[in-house]
């Protein structure tokens, strides 16, 4: 069990505010942690691993990480890392990478073939790809055995395709080793096919906490569907206009009457949400 219990002041994007964050968090869990940037989210993150000050109380598995008149130093903490810039060292071989964690061969070697990385054991990063980097960095982070897997956005580089990879491979070393992980990621998808449950900040309190679904389903009465997008643009056809939402990768047309063209600004957060065959957008 991990039970974190932490205060800190920051500047977050609307000026100060109070990181204020109490949980409870079960061992080998998967757990999204989303919200807006300049939330805490990445704080959150560092101050489990020891890297910023904070005020509270830190125990997991029984075991004080920090309190009141302690706090455990970095290399103590049995934790991995996953940063987005991947962190590698670049005069050092994939397999150096991993054995100048830890000198297990037998785990490094597993773990290569876990992520299909044998055939690159010998290259240098920079010869890699950034989806093999990133594959190199979470063997890394798993060396140690961690008993909390940290991850800060590790995919949001990435191509669709890759990043779908990645977290085939992110599921399967998360059920063979059963660590506690906690993922920052603002990307719905990732986050339901990932975490078996989602924190969310706001202002730097939790606004949101439940399952992948609880969470990221957004259903109002009767609608089938629902998408948070951005207005492009409203164009007007004949007698009626046409809005342009962007919605992850892609763009929608939807059609919107006069008076809702009259109201709507470009570059404004909209929800699409659909009842039946009949879109509508607010």
């Amino acid at each position: 069990m991990l039970k974190l219990q932490i205060e800190k002041r920051l500047h977050g994007a609307g000026g100060e505010m109070k990181l204020d964050i109490d949980l409870e968090i079960e061992e080998g869990s998967f757990v999204a942690i989303a919200g807006e940037s300049g939330s805490g989210k990445t704080t959150l993150l560092r101050i489990l691993a020891g890297l910023e000050k904070a005020e509270g109380h830190i125990e997991i598995a029984d075991e004080v990480w920090m309190d009141a008149k302690y706090s455990m130093p970095v290399q103590r903490r049995k934790i991995g890392f996953v940063f987005q810039d991947y962190a590698l060292f670049e005069n050092m071989t994939v397999e150096e990478n991993l054995l100048y964690v830890e000198d297990d061969r037998e785990l490094a070697a597993k773990l290569l073939e876990m992520t299909e990385l044998v055939s690159l054991r010998e290259r240098m990063p920079g010869t890699l790809s950034g989806g093999q980097k990133q594959r190199v960095a979470l063997c890394r982070a798993m060396m140690k055995k961690p008993t909390l897997l940290l991850m800060d956005e590790p995919l949001s580089a990435l191509d669709p395709v890759m990043r779908q990879k990645l977290q085939q491979e992110i599921t399967a070393l998360h059920r063979t080793f059963s660590t506690t992980t906690l993922m920052v990621s603002h990307d719905p998808s990732e986050i339901y096919r990932l975490a078996d449950r989602v924190i969310v900040l706001e202002g730097g309190e939790v606004a949101a906490d439940g399952t992948p679904k609880e969470v990221l389903l957004k259903t109002q009465g009767s609608q089938k569907f629902s998408f948070e997008g951005e207005l492009l643009d409203i164009i007007k056809v004949d007698v009626i206009y046409v809005a342009i939402v962007s919605i992850g990768q892609q763009l929608v047309e939807v059609v919107v009457s006069s008076q809702e063209a009259e109201y709507l600004t470009i570059g404004q957060k909209v929800t699409v949400s659909t009842k039946a065959f009949a879109p509508m957008i607010v």
